[in-house]
């Protein structure tokens, strides 16, 4: 005779539970694609345009040219500025060539032949005095000592990096919180699962022991 199939009836509480389970299985997922897509893909092909190096300072001048930027004087006011162009030359550990620093990836893109890009005021003269006073602060302060950058001799043995847009914490919360949240939702299916199944047994031995 074929042995029937016990079929698990769940309570409202059980099914709450099974279905917040499955929901959190499926925002994990759903987080890991688009956080891969649409944020990772692009972060991770930074990284691998940027080792880590070694740089030291060789020279810091302002050339005569200077660019627009734009600042902002109110919600529905804009405006144009100018500021001078500060160029820091380095040398990296890993290549002999002198390359131009840029704050980061963002800064690159946008200015790609200054090192600097100073917070936007309305005076070009404050806009002066900010690049002064970072010319000043890789002249005195930095000069001759050794500092960590970020390159590709590869792709752009030109420039370097003072720092990553996204970094390694960055990268791991990107994919710690998805994970866990998948995690918890598969937990959260697998126990009740569980323990539906052990109340069914318990169930059906403390019948036996009654007949």
């Amino acid at each position: 005779m074929a042995r029937s199939r016990v079929v698990y009836k769940y309570t409202e509480a059980e099914d709450k539970s099974m279905r917040l389970g499955f929901l959190l299985i499926a925002a994990g997922l759903l987080s890991l694609l688009g956080l891969g897509c649409c944020w990772l893909r692009p972060a991770l092909q930074e990284r691998g345009g940027g080792v880590s190096a070694n740089c030291t300072v060789l020279a810091v001048r302002q050339l005569g040219e200077r660019f627009a930027c734009t600042f902002s004087c109110g919600a529905a006011c804009r405006g144009t500025a100018r500021y001078p162009c500060l160029q820091v030359l380095v040398r990296t550990s890993r290549s002999p060539a002198p390359a131009l620093l840029h704050e980061d990836e963002r800064q690159l893109r946008t200015n790609p032949k200054c090192s600097y890009i100073p917070p936007c005021t309305r005076d070009d003269q404050e806009n002066s005095e900010n690049v002064t006073y970072k010319q000043k602060y890789w002249k005195k302060k930095v000069g001759s000592q050794p500092f960590t950058c970020y390159f590709n001799q590869h792709l752009r043995p030109d420039d370097v990096m003072l720092k990553r847009t996204h970094d390694e914490t960055v990268l791991l919360h990107c994919f710690l919180w998805p994970l866990v949240t998948f995690l918890v939702g598969v937990l959260i299916v697998v126990l009740t699962i569980c323990a539906k199944s052990l109340a069914v047994r318990a169930e059906a031995i403390k019948k036996k022991k009654h007949l």
